[in-house]
């Protein structure tokens, strides 16, 4: 008889869960679920918000450091240039032509300094004229029709790098 009592007891109690169950699963009616499942999106649509918020801070920062690192790069390419200015001010008081051949090697130490940083002269003098390249200043008669939509002289030299014009060749055109 105790038998039969406990297996009623045990009976009652397997009842008992499987009715609590059920009233848990009734609890998670589809408005609980939905009400759940847009508490978890919202969740996660901020976490995905900080996310990016904190990647776009971290791109910027890191464009920022490239580009002042750019920017010392090109100094340190230009400081054996200003040692030699220098050099060159401090004969001042010698041989003047000693002074003139002094800037003419800090010219060209320049130059070599701007090709290092990728930027090169625009050739303009006798080549045809190209609105992307020069700037026009003007327009100088010339007699020769070879001459004729070419450029005549340049009065201010162009730089340019593999992509970009940074500075137009001031320039006339010959005009037949």
């Amino acid at each position: 008889m105790e038998n039969l009592e406990s297996e009623e007891l045990t009976t009652d109690k397997e009842t008992q869960n499987e009715e609590a169950q059920e009233q848990e699963t009734d609890e998670q009616t589809p408005e609980n679920e939905f009400e759940t499942k847009i508490k978890e999106l919202e969740h996660d649509l901020a976490v995905v918000r900080a996310d990016f918020y904190n990647f776009r801070q971290r791109t910027i920062k890191e464009r920022q450091e490239s580009r002042q690192r750019a920017k010392e790069d090109a100094v340190i390419e230009f400081l054996p240039v200003l040692d030699n200015l220098d050099r060159a001010l401090s004969v001042a008081n010698e041989d003047p032509s000693s002074i003139v051949k002094g800037v003419e090697m800090v010219h060209r130490q320049f130059i070599n300094a701007l090709e290092n940083l990728g930027v090169s002269a625009i050739n303009a003098k006798g080549e045809v004229f190209d609105p992307s390249l020069h700037d026009a200043s003007g327009t100088e008669h010339v007699d020769d029709p070879e001459l004729d939509g070419k450029v005549v002289s340049e009065i201010l030299k162009g730089w340019r790098t593999k992509d970009r014009v940074l500075r137009p060749a001031q320039v006339t055109v010959g005009k037949n």
